[in-house]
């Protein structure tokens, strides 16, 4: 295929990738017709914090409700203004973009959430790529921060935070963005309980239920033996998102438990109740950090309430994903 033909198929492609989404989005997400705040599952414990907004980090909060985040650019008076949407794949580029209130200011003043005032998820539509980035703000209000996306396609960007107005609520506001390159969109890996990163095993156990809680358990091992020292990551021992394939609704949960309560060990189980906007297909992406590196580790899951533990899945899906992606 010569040049030009490549560049067509590509825009042919984003073009179907962009209306299939937004058809998807629109016919699926069964939980409500009015704007729905990013999900944010309750972690069953309390946070700690004294800030932590309402539904948002305290015991049971969320517990048997799900929305699905992420769908809209604007929602509860603010919208993500999106300065690059466009990036050459394989390339360094600062990303930059603005959270903007209902008068289009610059939104300046945000609620620290797990260490950080704003938290960026980028996501190819394939969900071959995740990337959990911290960008920075200017003063100006403008946020950056340096990408560096693999492979060419159609990518959504979430931008995960918490206006510091009293009552705000969790936003998880989404925007697309197209990686310019040859585009080669890759199939959803079929459901896995295992995933390898740098040596590590991640197991994963539980039920991700739609309209339900469902508790997921994922264990952490290296060369066979148990992490039971995890360290703190943005005061957690794991970060989990969850995105439905299609769409890319998104989910962002945190594990039952923080380091520091007393309770909580550090491995090597991290724990998590989450529930499913809708059935369908999710992919897991869950950080770690062990010996001084955030890990990310990737699954594909069912809602459908019949998927199996890893005890009886056996040992067909080891070493099926690899779930290596970079921080």
């Amino acid at each position: 295929m010569n040049t030009a033909l490549k560049i067509t198929a590509f825009t042919a492609a984003l073009a179907a990738a962009f209306g299939a989404a937004y058809g998807v989005g629109n016919a699926v997400d069964p939980v409500s017709t009015e704007p729905a705040p990013a999900a944010h599952a309750g972690h069953g414990a309390d946070t700690g914090r004294e800030d932590a907004a309402p539904g948002h980090g305290g015991e049971g909060a969320g517990h048997g409700e799900a929305q699905a985040g992420g769908l809209q650019i604007s929602e509860g008076g603010y919208t993500l203004d999106l300065d690059t949407s466009r990036v050459k794949a394989g390339e360094e580029t600062e990303l930059s973009f603005t959270v903007r209130n209902e008068d289009g200011r610059p939104l300046t003043s945000y609620r620290t959430e797990h260490g950080k005032q704003l938290h960026l998820i980028l996501a190819s539509r394939d969900l071959a790529v995740y990337r959990h980035l911290h960008p920075k703000r200017a003063a100006d209000g403008s946020w950056s921060v340096p990408v560096d996306l693999p492979a060419a396609g159609d990518y959504r960007v979430f931008a995960d935070f918490v206006p510091a107005a009293e009552g705000a609520k969790p936003l998880t506001l989404g925007a697309d963005l197209a990686a310019v390159g040859e585009y080669e969109p890759k199939k959803l890996p079929e459901p896995s309980r295992t995933a390898t990163v740098d040596g590590y095993t991640v197991t994963l156990d539980g039920t991700l239920r739609p309209g339900a809680t469902g508790a997921l358990d994922l264990k952490v091992a290296k060369d066979g033996r148990p992490v039971t020292d995890l360290q703190p990551y943005l005061g957690a021992y794991g970060h989990l998102v969850a995105l439905r394939a299609g769409d890319l609704a998104y989910l962002h949960v945190h594990p039952n438990g923080e380091p520091g309560d007393g309770a909580t060990e550090p491995g090597p189980t991290v724990s998590f109740a989450t529930t499913a906007p809708s059935s369908g297909s999710y992919r897991l992406f869950l950080d770690f950090k062990h010996d001084g590196k955030v890990r990310t580790a990737a699954f594909t899951v069912a809602a459908d309430g019949t998927a199996k533990t890893a005890e009886e899945e056996g040992d067909k899906d080891a070493g099926h994903d690899d779930g290596a992606h970079q921080h």
